[in-house]
């Protein structure tokens, strides 16, 4: 675990990090035997750490979503992905380098990438727009999905977004309505698609690429109809109430989300998030993917199509008031 990121809730864990550190320097140095005290010191932290990680937050959830080592969307292509070859453009305005996409291989099986991506440094966020995509992203997209239902390759998109970028330019050329597009072709496809939330999924701006027979979301992930700043913008007028936003929300409730059938799998994460075993992360993501993907291929293109009809028509149905629990129903 890199301290230098560490969170606010995680800063019990820097004091016992540098004791364990000092240790070890002063057993290399004077040839000393500490072991008894190293164990005592990693003992304590390894309690430290399930004290901590097993009674997060919704807010807390929230800020390991957005964690800077966290692994964004090319991450995990890289990892699971083989012969990733990106396309570019909506061939209508631009390239928007914060939504990506391409052919890949997946098992050996050809399939088309969609992912939003966000940068690790101020200049690669400038270049992907913090991850917050504009119209002619979303357009991209859906011009690669034609594609990829055009050679009957399954989709994988990933999401990671506080939300689609709201400025001047974005609405002048229409983002409400691009992503509008994307979410009624979506819905009509005739290639499977899966759709992994891996760390952000704002709004519209996650739904756009969402249109999914299968939805995975990560443990430390949050999916949601607002980011927790801008509701707390709306109902409190400021959005330093977003901490109690995130929690009204019940963001990073996965169990809830599974509940509702907004989503399908929750993938556990290595202990304190994905960004502290980034390869144990992939390959979970991997077997869970690589499961649905197979379950999807086995079925006819009107079979698919009825049960994504099925699955968006039913999602978070309400009987004489009580919530139906969609995850006991799929079983």
């Amino acid at each position: 675990m890199d301290m230098k990121y560490a969170l606010d809730f995680e800063k019990p864990l820097r004091g016992l990090i540098k004791q364990l550190d000092a240790l070890h320097q002063l057993s290399e140095e004077n040839h000393i035997d500490v072991s008894s005290e190293i164990k005592a010191i990693e003992d304590k932290i390894e309690k430290t750490k399930r004290s901590i990680y097993s009674n997060l937050s919704s807010w807390q959830r929230v800020q390991l979503a957005r964690h800077p080592l966290r692994p964004y969307s090319l991450d995990y292509v890289n990892a699971l992905f083989e012969d990733f070859q990106e396309l570019h453009g909506d061939r209508q305005f631009r390239d928007d380098k914060s939504i990506l996409g391409g052919t890949a291989f997946f098992n050996g099986q050809p399939v088309m990438i969609i992912a939003q991506q966000k940068g690790r440094n101020t200049k690669e966020n400038i270049l992907r727009n913090f991850g917050m995509p504009n119209p002619e992203g979303y357009r991209k997209a859906l011009r690669l999905m034609k594609m990829a239902e055009k050679f009957g390759l399954p989709i994988v998109t990933w999401v990671d977004t506080p939300g689609a970028y709201p400025g001047v330019g974005s609405e002048e050329r229409h983002v409400a309505e691009a992503i509008a597009v994307n979410i009624r072709e979506m819905s009509r496809m005739t290639v499977p698609i899966i759709t992994v939330v891996v760390g952000e999924g704002g709004s519209g701006g996650a739904l756009g690429i969402a249109v999914a027979d299968r939805v995975l979301i990560l443990e430390n992930a949050y999916y949601s109809v607002i980011s927790p700043e801008s509701c707390s913008a709306i109902l409190w007028k400021d959005r330093s109430q977003a901490s109690k936003a995130a929690q009204a929300l019940r963001l990073g409730d996965q169990e809830l989300l599974k509940k509702l059938g907004v989503v399908d799998d929750i993938v556990e994460e290595p202990m304190g998030g994905a960004q502290n075993n980034p390869e144990e992360a992939a390959e979970a993501v991997g077997e869970v993917l690589a499961k649905r993907l197979a379950e999807l291929r086995k079925l006819s293109p009107e079979k698919l199509l009825d049960q994504r009809y099925a699955r968006f028509r039913t999602l978070g149905e309400i009987d004489d008031g009580k919530i139906i629990d969609m995850s006991e129903a799929a079983s």
